[in-house]
């Protein structure tokens, strides 16, 4: 009796002395459009528990026609966000908003232009002239460098309204895609593969998917911010390189229009275009980023008239949580 009480005296003691448990640190990341295969290795973090392994809660909202999650970061109401490409990295710089990039979600942006086969619309030169239609939001911005390159004009513009069925009904038509959504919706109505012209083909070199977070946030918990990023890369490997269903069931889950079909499809052409895993990443680590390539693309979208010369674009981005090889990289 005496030796039970006395171990159960330690065992008391030990519990009043010992910390608790640390809670985890809630995370809100707002994503730039509706759940799909390319926010995969979100959803697979979330989904696999590293997050939870990282201390980290993270609610993943959905982004969309009705939800624009960029002003939800500028007003505070999320932590983290999908800045689509390097032109909103940049015009936080232009603007003096504080807020900056932090990691490169995508190596290759997935823009593309797509033409029906057999029309001699298979080259970006060759669109010279033609009707393009494309949203306003690349009018101002990827459209830019297109004209400073090929020789485009803005007769050439046509309305985009996010739809498919100017292309079905035109085999003239061309309009802006994703390299990971719309040639599969293509051949899924009409059984022909559509002619591709993905924009990082032509020499563009800026990032897309990229994660942003506040100035603030950097300033006083870059531990919170780095844990982020580092979770959030281990979820890209194991959804690129192990088993990707777990992401694939959260996806479905959270977008309940997203076919298996185009999931595997554009999950397949992220691997396969080497959008998120290549160049720098292989030695540098997923969400690399390089103050060389942030200049060759603010130095072609200042030929192309978007940018002032003079203008601090290193305020748009930092280097300080990434470029350093994650543990899971082959």
């Amino acid at each position: 009796m005496m030796i039970k009480i006395r171990f159960t005296a330690i065992l008391a003691s030990c519990l009043i002395l010992a910390p608790a448990a640390r809670a985890a640190d809630k995370i809100s990341f707002g994503l730039d459009w509706v759940a799909e295969p390319e926010y995969g290795g979100y959803y697979e973090a979330a989904a696999e528990g590293i997050y939870k392994k990282y201390g980290l809660d993270v609610t993943i909202i959905s982004g969309g026609p009705q939800v624009n999650t960029a002003q939800l970061l500028v007003l505070g109401k999320v932590d983290f966000d999908i800045t689509s490409n390097a032109f909103l990295a940049l015009n936080f710089a232009q603007q003096h908003i504080p807020f900056v990039v932090v990691a490169a979600g995508f190596q290759k942006d997935p823009d593309a232009l797509i033409a029906h086969p057999g029309q001699g619309n298979d080259s970006f030169a060759a669109l010279k002239g033609k009707p393009i239609a494309v949203s306003t939001d690349t009018r101002a911005s990827w459209w830019l460098y297109l004209q400073n390159k090929y020789g485009y004009s803005d007769s050439q513009l046509r309305s985009y309204g996010f739809s498919l069925l100017p292309f079905f009904t035109n085999k003239q038509d061309i309009q802006e895609a994703y390299v990971t959504d719309e040639p599969y919706l293509v051949h899924q109505a009409t059984g022909i593969w559509p002619v591709v012209l993905a924009l990082p083909d032509s020499g563009f070199d800026g990032y897309a998917s990229l994660v942003a977070t506040s100035k603030k946030l950097i300033t006083n918990n870059p531990a919170l911010v780095q844990r982020f990023i580092d979770a959030s890369a281990q979820g890209w490997y194991d959804y690129l390189y192990k088993n990707p269903k777990p992401a694939f069931a959260a996806i479905k889950q959270a977008n309940p229009d997203m076919t298996d079909g185009l999931l595997q499809y554009g999950y397949d052409q992220l691997k396969a275009r080497g959008i998120v895993d290549s160049g720098d990443t292989r030695t540098l680590g997923i969400y690399a980023m390089t103050n060389a390539r942030w200049a060759s693309f603010f130095n072609q979208m200042v030929k192309a008239g978007l940018y002032d010369p003079t203008m601090d674009y290193k305020a748009g981005y930092t280097l300080q949580f990434v470029d350093h090889p994650h543990p899971a990289a082959k």
